[in-house]
């Protein structure tokens, strides 16, 4: 396995922290409150950046949400690009591809999926029924991913009749929103359960990109903290139980980035990436919660000051583990992979 960028995703990975180190800063985060900074949007799609994860392959999209999460900038890039861009480049038809893509890649469009399914949809007569509690960035979105009892998959144009919208906030500010579903008809995608499985798990193994680069953050700003903040005379990094609780950080961290990697290169490479997918996620959930305690904890009372920069790190980290199925969901399901996998050998 070699994870090195290529040169194209290297550019794109540059590009990124570029632009979200100089946009993304604590005053417009402050400015954009709980809603997307459209102007940081704008830039991205203006780069090109959401356009050219078609072509860098998942594990691309991986290290430019790496430097979002950095920075925990508001903006749909991770909802666009795994519900999307890469669903419709995977698994739309040609026409579909040509016809939508477009639109997702210069923003003028905006996507987010409901998976994993959270809710009960169901499919009569071509019609969708059902609705699901929350679904992140919906109230940015214009075309919905939605998953059918039968793990069927249909993009939905938020405009439809039927489809309602209603604005959930949740623990990271999102842009989330309740989606209803009542006589909803949309445009199916792909053939067959193993078309929704692939998005799932790459949707996965992107989110659990993004927690690498929020743990990441968090991690930096709890570094510059406790060695330039002193107690006694001496910096707080020179404490031993400080050292002990930012190196298990710094280990969990390169755990959620390693895993997560090594899922992407996988589903780029047509490799079975079921178990990598489970364990990016399982990483990026349980560990991601640590690191973000730890640096809210490692900054004493600062940390809990809801405008400090370290606790926006703190409440990203902990949206993304309850998005990813906080640990034990996804251990579960691994699991019963592991075991699925084992009995069909064992038949064979």
């Amino acid at each position: 396995m070699d994870f090195t960028p290529g040169e194209d995703q290297a550019a794109a990975q540059g590009l990124a922290a570029r632009i979200l180190g100089d946009l993304s800063t604590h005053e417009r985060l402050v400015a954009a409150g709980t809603g997307t900074d459209a102007g940081l949007w704008k830039e991205l799609c203006t780069a090109g950046l959401p356009g050219a994860v078609a072509d860098i392959g998942l594990l691309g999209l991986v290290l430019l949400l790496e430097e979002q999460g950095r920075t925990t900038a508001q903006v749909p890039l991770a909802a666009t690009c795994a519900y999307g861009i890469l669903p419709v480049a995977e698994h739309g038809t040609a026409e579909q591809r040509e016809r939508l893509l477009p639109a997702l890649c210069d923003g003028t469009a905006v996507a987010t999926g409901a998976l994993p399914v959270r809710g009960e949809v169901t499919l009569v007569d071509g019609a969708l029924y059902g609705a699901v509690p929350w679904v992140p960035w919906l109230r940015d979105a214009t075309q919905v991913l939605v998953a059918d009892a039968e793990r069927g998959m249909w993009i939905v144009d938020t405009r439809a009749p039927g489809l309602s919208v209603v604005p959930v906030e949740t623990t990271a500010p999102w842009s989330a929103g309740r989606l209803g579903l009542d006589g909803v008809r949309g445009e199916s995608l792909g053939t067959g359960p193993g078309a929704c499985s692939s998005v799932l798990a790459a949707s996965r193994i992107a989110f659990a990109g993004l927690q690498a680069g929020v743990c990441a953050g968090s991690l930096a700003r709890t570094v510059h903290h406790t060695t330039t903040r002193e107690q006694f005379g001496r910096p707080l990094s020179t404490n031993q139980g400080v050292l002990l609780r930012a190196a298990d950080a710094h280990m969990d961290t390169e755990a959620i980035r390693v895993t997560a990697y090594e899922a992407a290169w996988r589903y780029d490479g047509r490799l079975d990436h079921r178990a990598q997918a489970l364990t990016a996620a399982w990483w990026a959930s349980e560990a991601g919660r640590r690191v973000v305690h730890t640096g809210q904890h490692l900054h004493g009372g600062t940390g809990a000051d809801l405008d400090h920069p370290v606790h926006r790190h703190f409440l990203w980290g902990r949206q993304l583990s309850a998005y990813l199925g906080c640990g034990g969901e996804v251990l579960e399901e691994l699991g019963l992979l592991l075991a699925e996998d084992g009995s069909q050998e064992d038949s064979s």
